[in-house]
């Protein structure tokens, strides 16, 4: 007996985005989530990618993904058709084109919208299409060119440096700009200046001028300051000049990520997983985008709301060029789905983000800000000394400014004044100071470089900060990225031996070769193989080379603290350092500043773990106390004052013997026995105390929205908001 096919099968990315288009289809749909990728390349290159056969990549099945391809199969024979309604870019197109593979999805619909809204849905299912396959190639291309670029660079790297460093096809350049800056920092060589300024009074009210020009030596800026205290002070100059200030565009990815890092403090990828969030509720539109258009209907709607709030003389209809020639019109502007909307997310990084959309969405269409610009310049009656100044603006109208407060800044409102005015000089003050270094780049920073050089694109910015740091390639330094001595090291011999392919010109024409292949004007296999060939014979041809961990000799004044023998400057994993130029027959070594390492300290007491001796360290954030047969044993024993902080006071109920502890690690903090190793019991967040009145497990600390919950993840009660609803 057959069974009859009534219902769609409509298949997403995320369980969140599935969720919101539910709410927007009929009865005769039913709306699945892969749960992101469901294929990827295996590990082990020679599996992963067939050269000889034309760049041909072999997918396997992502780890735990194989119940989701059984259900989403078992699904697909019974619908009556098949939608993917991945995202709108590459990744989703090739997102929907592996689960059409790997689930035997036999013509199945691809459906795309850019914004989950009622309409916007509904629009999208009355023109559904074939997958693109030039899209999908393309998205296929980049991901075997950054496996054949990061898997033969970074073996290369791996014999010459260390085990478990990268290199890539972006990563690489974006990390040689962060070194370039930071050799331009170290060559730079201060030159005094003095800055002189003064209080005046004039009608009753004080201002503060500034010398326009900055003496270079104190003997000038001693002149200038006796000039001034001998002299009578009069307004030379008054310039008031009214000036516009126009709106910039809406959000595309790299200016979203840039303004929430220097507003927000948030990091590229900090910002692109609260967008994705408000993306998959249907708060914005699509968050990986390279456009400033918005569609008529969203114009309509956001130039009533400008009316409405602000008033009439607040509108001014605007469309904005395009940032660059590659950008997709089909796509919108990071915008809100509904304008109206003034606060949504359920998180507080979701709200200011999406209030931070909100306002740059309204200030684009909004008219210009008017100020008025005045100038003030006095001088003493001979004019023997540089013009002394100060500038001030007010707002006349504020224009597009009521709408993005932020971007506002202070006024400074000048006192009213004529030429031939007289000043009375009240203190006058010389301040030395040096010329600055460029200063290193923000990840904003970073990003807007990346973009004007066209290195990378709006779904890559975010990935490649992540895995300079990941890497250990940058540090942060407050907002600052500073390259690490690893980091230094790396990029050196990069842009030393492979110039050509860390270059801006070739990283940016091998997006455009991307870019073409979308578009259908490329070939795949031939693209792959133009680069491919010389690359590889490129790394072969550095097989020779010496090992990059030997960086060059010593200062002569620092010997061997051993044998007095000269020392050499090497690179370990916590950074450069000092070390005998006899080694391995001799192991003196020293700090690279030249100071003497001390030996490690044994303390009398034993590992608690496996039983050696534990002893004083210096680590790279100071002393720590550690078991001595590291790396076999990881035991680093914690004050009495933090084991106290990290007890929870829960006996482990699996050992009965531990105490459940705050552990931290490589995603934040977790709790688990205090038997580990010997004892493995783990969980997510805090216990309580109690136990779990349906299955006996621990109970664990929840969040402000779900109350306190249980520990095992099978359990009904680890989703207790779910268990009362069907209640």
């Amino acid at each position: 007996m057959s069974t009859s096919r009534t219902k769609s099968l409509v298949i997403v990315e995320s369980p969140t985005k599935a969720r919101t288009i539910s709410q927007y289809l009929d009865s005769s749909y039913t709306v699945m989530a892969s749960v992101g990728h469901i294929r990827d390349l295996p590990k082990s290159n020679k599996k992963a990618i067939d050269i000889p056969g034309g760049f041909i990549p072999h997918y396997e099945i992502s780890p735990k993904k194989d119940e989701i391809v059984s259900k989403i199969q078992k699904a697909a024979g019974k619908a009556a058709a098949v939608f993917l309604a991945t995202d709108p870019d590459r990744e989703g197109e090739a997102i929907a084109w592996h689960i059409m593979e790997a689930c035997d999805l036999k013509d199945p619909q691809r459906v795309v919208f850019h914004e989950i809204t009622k309409p916007a849905v509904q629009e999208a299912f009355s023109h559904s299409r074939k997958i693109d396959q030039n899209l999908r190639r393309a998205q296929e291309a980049r991901r075997v060119l950054d496996r054949l670029v990061g898997y033969d660079l970074s073996g290369l790297i791996w014999k010459k440096v260390r085990y478990g460093l990268s290199a890539g096809r972006v990563q690489s350049p974006a990390l040689r700009i962060l070194s370039e800056r930071e050799r331009e920092i170290r060559a730079f060589r201060p030159e005094p200046f003095w800055v002189i300024s003064g209080d005046f009074q004039a009608n009753g009210k004080t201002i503060t001028l500034t010398a326009d020009e900055e003496p270079k030596t104190q003997e000038e800026a001693d002149r200038i300051t006796k000039k001034a205290k001998q002299g009578s002070w009069k307004v030379v100059r008054v310039k008031e000049t009214e000036v516009k200030r126009s709106p910039r565009a809406p959000f595309i990815t790299s200016t979203l990520q840039q303004t929430a890092s220097s507003r927000l403090g948030f990091s590229p990828s900090r910002t692109m997983g609260i967008a994705q969030k408000l993306y998959e509720k249907g708060h914005i539109t699509y968050m990986r985008t390279d456009s400033t258009n918005m569609s008529a209907l969203a114009l309509r709607d956001i130039h009533r709301e400008i009316a409405s709030v602000y008033g009439k003389e607040y509108l001014s209809p605007r469309t904005f060029k395009k940032k660059s020639k590659l950008a997709q019109e089909a796509h919108e502007a990071i915008r809100p789905t509904s304008i109206s909307t003034l606060k949504a997310g359920t998180t507080e990084e979701q709200k200011k983000l999406y209030t931070l959309i909100r306002e740059r969405t309204l200030a684009s269409q909004m008219s210009d800000a008017k100020l008025l610009r005045t100038k003030i310049s006095a001088n003493i009656e001979d004019q023997s000394i540089p013009n002394f100044s100060a500038v001030g603006s007010i707002v006349l109208f504020p224009g597009w400014l009521a709408g993005d407060t932020r971007a506002r800044g202070e006024e400074t409102e000048m006192p009213r004044l004529e030429e031939q005015d007289p000043l009375e000089l009240l203190e006058i003050r010389e301040e030395e100071k040096e010329t600055q270094p460029p200063p290193r780049y923000t990840e904003a920073g970073l990003v807007k470089e990346l973009e004007k050089r066209g290195i990378g694109r709006p779904s890559t910015y975010a990935t490649i900060m992540k895995t300079l740091a990941d890497r250990g390639y940058v540090e942060k330094e407050g907002r600052s990225l500073r390259p690490t001595d690893t980091g230094e090291v790396v990029s050196e011999f990069l842009e030393k031996h492979f110039t050509e392919y860390v270059s801006d010109d070739f990283t940016a024409e091998m997006e455009n070769e991307l870019d073409e292949i979308a578009e259908g004007k490329r070939e795949y296999e031939k693209m792959l193989s133009d680069f491919y060939q010389p690359f590889q014979k490129a790394v072969q041809s550095k097989e020779d080379i010496e090992k990059l961990t030997n960086l060059g000799d010593a200062d002569p004044q620092y010997t061997c603290p051993a044998c007095k023998g000269p020392m050499v400057i090497k690179l370990s994993r916590s950074g450069k350092f000092l070390s005998c130029k006899k080694f391995p027959d001799c192991t003196g070594a020293r700090k690279i500043d030249g100071s003497e390492i001390e030996e490690p300290k044994e303390t009398g007491e034993d590992c608690p773990r496996c039983g050696g001796k534990l002893i004083e360290r210096d680590g790279r954030y100071g002393k720590f106390v550690a078991c001595s047969n590291y790396p076999k044993c990881k035991y680093v024993k914690q004050s009495e004052e933090e084991e106290e902080k990290r007890k929870t006071g829960v006996t482990c109920p699996e050992c009965k013997k531990g105490d459940i502890m705050e552990r931290r690690g490589r995603f934040g903090p977790f709790y688990s026995c205090s038997n580990y190793p010997d004892c493995k019991f783990i969980m997510k967040s805090r216990p309580t105390g109690d136990t779990c009145k349906e299955c006996g497990a621990l109970m664990m600390e929840g969040t402000k929205t779900i109350p306190d919950r249980c520990s095992d993840k099978s359990c009904p009660n680890h989703n207790p908001h779910k268990l009362k609803k069907k209640k």
